[in-house]
């Protein structure tokens, strides 16, 4: 099947390699992102798919291979570059300041300010108030706008940093284990939130071990192994079971190698 770059697809990533001096932590990697979509993205420890993600948003980058976002091939050659195209990443340090209020990480480094005299100052009432507006329209309600964040449980925090993604305009969110650590019900907020962000218009990408997760949210799954695609499987193709089995052991069962990971994702 011949590969076309399509404008149904946000991102593509085509014959990705990446070495490491002698290490090919990347050979050849395929992997796309639909618009509006909300893809898993796994793999073992060590599969390669957070050296991916890093390719994808300017930390590394690939030794072969072309990337392209919004149809056109693209050069990501740092974060801020990724950042300019409209990916955002959520890590699982959140990238969050604890001392700072909800506000101020809320418009971390793109702060309101208003002119008094001759001097710029920080819009500390007008930050509050549109960070308390745009988290409810996506129905993230927060108790009070200048609460310190470090005061916040760990899913609050997850729930600040999609919020702001969704607020300002991102394309792509890249969740990094979104879940992780969190209680049963901070869980399910976050998944919400996920689903939230595709109601926006925005595609995700979802990075986890929690396979039934993932499997709840995930319109696709791309799985990674040993730097090469394994599989790429919409959730009608294939069941949580055998997306952990594939994760797992590293191999595709029969019933679902009809199936071409570098081509079935159309």
């Amino acid at each position: 099947m011949k590969k076309t770059h399509t404008t149904e697809m946000l991102v593509e990533m085509r014959d990705i390699h990446k070495y490491f001096g002698s290490v090919r932590a990347l050979r050849g990697v395929e992997f796309a992102v639909k618009r509006q979509e909300i893809i898993g993205l796994l793999g073992d420890n060590g599969a390669g798919k957070s050296t991916l993600i890093k390719v994808l948003t300017g930390f590394h980058t690939p030794t072969k291979g072309q990337i392209y976002f919004d149809g056109e091939p693209v050069s990501i050659d740092s974060p801020h570059k990724a950042r300019e195209l409209g990916i955002e990443t959520v890590y699982q340090d959140l990238a969050l300041v604890p001392l700072m209020s909800i506000a101020r990480n809320f418009w971390l480094g793109q702060e309101l300010t208003r002119r008094v005299g001759l001097f710029e100052l920080l819009d500390h009432q007008q930050m509050a108030e549109e960070a308390g507006k745009a988290l409810a329209n996506i129905g993230i309600h927060i108790r009070d706008p200048y609460e310190a964040v470090g005061m916040m449980s760990g899913g609050e925090r997850q729930s600040i940093a999609i919020g702001r993604a969704v607020y300002f305009g991102k394309k792509l969110l890249i969740l990094d284990e979104p879940t992780s650590a969190l209680s049963v019900g901070e869980t399910k907020k976050v998944l919400d939130y996920t689903y939230a962000a595709k109601d926006k218009g925005m595609s995700v990408i979802f990075i986890t071990h929690n396979i039934s997760q993932v499997y709840e949210v995930a319109d696709r799954f791309t799985i990674v192994s040993r730097g090469k695609t394994l599989g790429n499987f919409t959730k009608e193709e294939v069941t949580a079971e055998e997306v952990a089995t594939m994760v797992m052991s590293g191999a595709v069962p029969e019933r679902l190698r009809l199936f071409d990971p570098e081509t079935d994702i159309a």
